[in-house]
């Protein structure tokens, strides 16, 4: 179940709201993610992880101006800077982007986190951390979808397009880890204030 269009639309607004009253280095970024949807964050982190050439999970200063450059999200030199030195702790001249994004995702509360994680689980019925289409027979009906009763869509390429609705648009693979499946959630708690609302919607998508 993806964040709803309406949800996308108001989170957009709401950000490009507070983004021109924003000097925070670490909230612009924030929020210009959420200005592109629930998939925002999400997006960036594939960014980062397409960059990441020999698989060490961690970025360089001129690798993080990169990425935020091939991603579209415009930032001054020094802001950019700085934000690269708020997250080098140790100074070693790197940052982990995973801490990066962790600390990029709008804060949920933990009983929002742990629903999100129950969805998860629910999803990955094997048991291995990550959603593929295999983990979907059984659990989401394909048959009930309009492209597949109209023959538009084989049942593996409905399960295909429902997990590319939490893929980034540029980097399709058909799996969603658990990083990227709290990254998009985290994207569609920030458009929604009331806890109770966001738990009532989990359970009903997913029948948790």
């Amino acid at each position: 179940m993806a964040g709803t269009s309406r949800h996308d639309r108001e989170m957009a607004v709401r950000a490009k709201r507070q983004l021109s009253e924003c000097s925070d280095p670490v909230e612009k970024l924030r929020l210009q993610c959420l200005i592109r949807g629930s998939s925002g964050i999400k997006g960036l982190g594939r960014t980062f992880r397409v960059m990441d050439d020999n698989q060490n999970r961690s970025l360089d200063l001129k690798e993080f101006l990169k990425g935020l450059n091939d991603y579209g999200l415009l930032m001054e030199k020094e802001e950019v800077a700085s934000l690269f030195q708020h997250f080098d702790r140790d100074g070693s001249g790197s940052i982990s982007f995973d801490e990066f994004l962790v600390a990029l995702r709008p804060p949920m509360s933990k009983a929002r986190l742990e629903v999100v994680m129950q969805a998860f689980r629910k999803m990955d019925k094997t048991g291995d951390g990550v959603i593929t289409v295999e983990d979907l027979r059984g659990i989401y009906n394909a048959k009930y979808h309009p492209k597949y009763q109209n023959g538009e869509l084989s049942e593996d390429q409905v399960f295909r397009t429902f997990l590319d609705s939490f893929d980034s648009p540029y980097d399709k693979d058909g799996k969603v880890t658990k990083e990227e499946f709290i990254d998009y959630y985290s994207g569609v708690s920030a458009s929604i204030d009331s806890d109770v609302y966001f738990i009532l919607m989990m359970r009903n998508a997913w029948k948790l």
